[in-house]
């Protein structure tokens, strides 16, 4: 489990929903198939109706979970598990960038049962948290059906779908709490410290297990990857009820669909300014900037003379203390816009330059 620091107003953190090898297992009835190919829906997503029976939502629930949960697997490494949604009948499955780690082999167990199948790692984006797997043996494998993310209303009831502490095949309920939230996960060796723009706040519950697994509408169809839950430190860490975030499906299913048909990701779709830098700690123990290690060569950053061992401190007025709060005011920002930049030099001379962004690239 890590902790995630959120750009949200609350005082919390977030830890990912990425758990340690299972010590229970379990498995799914088969049931009816589903589209064999994972391409987005075009129809509105549905929720209950207001005067809906408790009989008729809860024969809503049992339909869903019928039909999607034997689309999700457990995905085991040698450091841990985590969740997965199949994407198309060619043994392609996309998941998040943490949930693969460093691993490049892994084993993934179908909700159908059956012993372990072994799988390679196709490719990770782990700017944006996500990676496609692929299963040597696709025979079996059920697509899920992707849903429009853009059409999301706050207040549809969702479920969350996943193998949370190694219990198979779990569900929880919720409702989409919040749309466009920016969060961001600091860098460690389990963590790419992605950045994740236009992110569902859900209040079904994730816990270590979830990520990468589904969240879905009640018309069937995966509208989010789980990915995030929030922690509140008031609680000594413990978990913040009904507080999690997903990746949105549309962000999911572009950037998985590049990865199958390039092999990698051809256009993040996420502006860049050009640098790698590091949080800066003042005298006073307080994040004071972002301290520029390096500059990439012809990027915006170093055609507006940016050099490292600067220190950037805003963007277009706005306050940068931290890389994590200077990579979320990025994201609201399009490759190609021209932004203000305030930096203070080694010499202590304070500056504004104006950085023409670049576009993310897709490792």
């Amino acid at each position: 489990m890590r902790e995630i620091v959120a750009g949200l107003a609350a005082a919390a953190v977030l830890v990912a929903g990425c758990g340690p090898p299972p010590t229970t297992t379990g498995t799914v009835s088969p049931s009816a198939p589903s589209s064999p190919t994972a391409s987005p829906t075009t129809p509105r997503t549905s929720t209950a109706s207001p005067t809906m029976s408790p009989q008729a939502l809860e024969s809503a629930y049992e339909k869903v979970i019928s039909d999607v949960l034997p689309s999700i697997v457990q995905i085991n490494t040698k450091v841990g598990l985590g969740s997965g949604i199949v994407f198309d009948t060619k043994g392609h499955i996309v998941t998040n960038a943490h949930v693969v780690g460093q691993a490049t082999q892994m084993n993934v167990t179908i909700a159908t049962g059956g012993p372990p199948r072994s799988a390679k790692l196709v490719r990770s984006f782990a700017a944006g948290d996500l990676a496609v797997i692929k299963v040597d043996r696709p025979d079996g494998l059920r697509p899920a059906r992707f849903g429009d993310s853009s059409k999301l209303r706050v207040g549809q009831i969702v479920l969350a779908m996943g193998n949370p502490l190694g219990l198979s095949g779990s569900v929880t309920n919720g409702i989409v709490s919040a749309l466009g939230r920016t969060v961001t996960e600091p860098q460690n060796p389990d963590s790419p410290g992605a950045t994740i723009a236009g992110a569902i706040q859900t209040s079904a519950a994730i816990n270590p297990g979830n990520s990468g697994g589904a969240l879905v509408d009640l018309s069937g169809h995966v509208i989010g990857i789980p990915t995030l839950a929030a922690t509140d430190p008031a609680l000594g860490g413990g978990a913040a009820p009904g507080i999690g975030f997903a990746i949105p499906s549309n962000t999911a299913t572009d950037i998985a669909r590049q990865i199958v048909e390039h092999g990698k990701v051809t256009n993040s779709h996420r502006a860049a300014l050009g640098i790698r830098g590091s949080t800066v700690i003042g005298s006073d123990g307080q994040p004071t900037g972002v301290g520029v290690a390096s500059v990439e060569r012809g990027g915006g950053a170093e055609k507006a003379g940016i050099r490292a061992g600067d220190v950037i401190t805003s963007i277009n007025d706005t306050d940068t203390p931290t890389m994590a709060v200077l990579a979320e005011t990025i994201t609201t920002l399009k490759p190609g816009d021209r932004a203000r930049v305030g930096v203070t030099r080694s010499n202590g001379q304070t500056q504004t330059v104006t950085v023409t962004l670049g576009q993310l690239a897709g490792e």
